[in-house]
């Protein structure tokens, strides 16, 4: 999950809610939607392999 900042960058959340904390875990913050994007397909791409 990729959400805008109020400085304009852009975060990427983890999909699932952290059970301790009752939100979602943050995996980084990045300066365009596109560099989120690719993080996440890294993301994903290690959680299978």
């Amino acid at each position: 999950m990729i959400r805008k900042l109020a400085n304009g960058q852009y975060r990427l959340y983890s999909r699932k809610v952290d059970p301790k904390t009752g939100k979602r875990r943050n995996l980084g913050t990045f300066d365009s939607r596109a560099a989120a994007e690719k993080h996440e397909r890294e993301v994903q791409y290690f959680k299978r392999h």
